[in-house]
């Protein structure tokens, strides 16, 4: 019989983590109750919270004599973040379900983050209808907004709660697991001014008898990407669209961070890398745009995305970031340059055509590579033409073939 785990606070959310058991019991699934707060449960549970604190080495009793709550939570959290991958990898559970206000959702996310990929996970929060990147991070965390606070049962909260409870259920108990052969897989980013790049490259890739999974380059999809390439899911990476790096040097809503393009480099997995979309920075609507911005270029996308074209001394800059990242490389690499044009609109013609920006780009990686094992290769074409995704797919077949020969 599959099992659905139940973390929560059961010194204070008994009532409310007590009626999603009964729900999960009435349809046919055991329950593994995991107490995450911090004084005693007001119920039976499988994993205490001094189980918890102590796997980090901490005494939950002596934390709760001094109401400590913040290190109490700080010590739960982190201690449920080590101790969940365990009890699942022992088959304790098949998912997950949990239910709090800002306090309870930051104590067991963590947790559920630490979790595979595809387990099911559902955590009903007060917090689930705003930003919920920090709690749900590069995971699967289904977020459920409770729309009342998790504070007792009424007409509203057991509807909501009821409604979470069939979605672990049917998560867990209707889980197909289809045959589905078994390939290496390839991690792609793509923008919507690299598409037909990326797509001809996948459908090489997939002839070659490789499964590309293909991430949005919109601040969580290379996030994404960087934690499963950290994680160990893919043979080969085609991180042909860097343009996430101008929202992270120049202030745009997509950036992903400053360790962007470590993770193949740091773990010695292959890799293309280009420069693409390396012409923009993303902003929402136009009157969201900086003032110190006023005057420069700009290209309404739709009425919810600003593009502005970058400077030459920002790709300087763009070229220095990136430069950095691949002389982390481990094992060998290839940055490809498409010498006309690194986006759809950077194309002759086109609103952000740049040859003087892209010159600089170009310049400062091939001054700024010192890494001897990286390969630097300019291809007469724009990204989009078939000239640059072949010989970015070509080469990536290569370096997987040969690996570090």
């Amino acid at each position: 019989m599959k099992t659905v785990a139940i973390a929560g606070t059961f010194d204070s959310k008994s009532l409310e983590l007590s009626y999603i058991q009964e729900i999960i019991h009435g349809l046919g699934l055991k329950t593994f109750l995991i107490h995450t707060g911090v004084f005693e449960p007001k119920l039976a549970v499988d994993v205490s919270n001094e189980e918890i604190a102590s796997m980090i080495g901490a005494d939950i009793k002596e934390i709760a004599a001094r109401k400590d709550r913040a290190t109490a939570t700080d010590v739960l959290s982190r201690g449920l973040e080590k101790l969940l991958p365990q009890l699942y990898a022992a088959g304790k559970f098949d998912g997950i379900i949990s239910c709090g206000g800002s306090g309870g959702t930051s104590l067991v996310t963590p947790g559920m983050r630490a979790l595979p990929v595809g387990v099911p996970k559902v955590m009903v929060s007060t917090v689930a209808a705003g930003d919920v990147s920090m709690y749900v991070g590069t995971s699967d965390i289904f977020m459920y907004p409770s729309i009342v606070d998790v504070a007792g049962l009424n007409s509203i909260s057991t509807k909501i709660f009821t409604n979470a409870a069939l979605a672990i259920a049917g998560m867990v108990k209707f889980e197909v697991n289809k045959a589905v052969e078994k390939k290496p897989l390839i991690a792609a980013s793509m923008f919507g001014v690299t598409t037909p790049c990326v797509n001809q490259a996948r459908e090489f890739l997939e002839r070659q008898g490789y499964e590309v999974l293909v991430f949005h380059a919109t601040g969580a999809g290379g996030k994404a990407m960087e934690g499963l390439i950290k994680d160990g899911y893919f043979a080969g990476v085609f991180d042909v669209t860097t343009t996430e790096w101008c929202d992270e040097l120049m202030g745009g809503n997509m950036a992903a961070g400053e360790r962007r393009l470590e993770a193949a480099a740091l773990k010695g997995i292959p890799q293309v890398v280009s420069v693409g979309a390396l012409d923009m920075v993303n902003f929402g609507p136009i009157t969201s745009v900086p003032e110190k911005y006023t005057g420069r270029n700009f290209y309404k996308h739709n009425p919810t995305v600003t593009l502005m074209r970058t400077t030459i001394d920002e790709n300087r800059q763009l070229g220095l970031a990136i430069a950095e990242k691949l002389n982390m490389c481990q094992s060998k690499a290839a940055l490809l340059l498409p010498l006309k044009g690194v986006s759809m609109i950077d194309a002759s013609g086109q609103p952000f055509y740049g040859p003087e920006e892209d010159a600089m780009l170009f310049n400062t990686l091939k001054k700024s590579i010192t890494n001897p094992l990286v390969e630097i290769l300019e291809i007469d074409a724009n990204i989009n033409d078939p000239a640059f995704s072949d010989a970015a797919a070509n080469k990536l077949i290569e370096l997987l073939k040969n690996g570090n020969k």
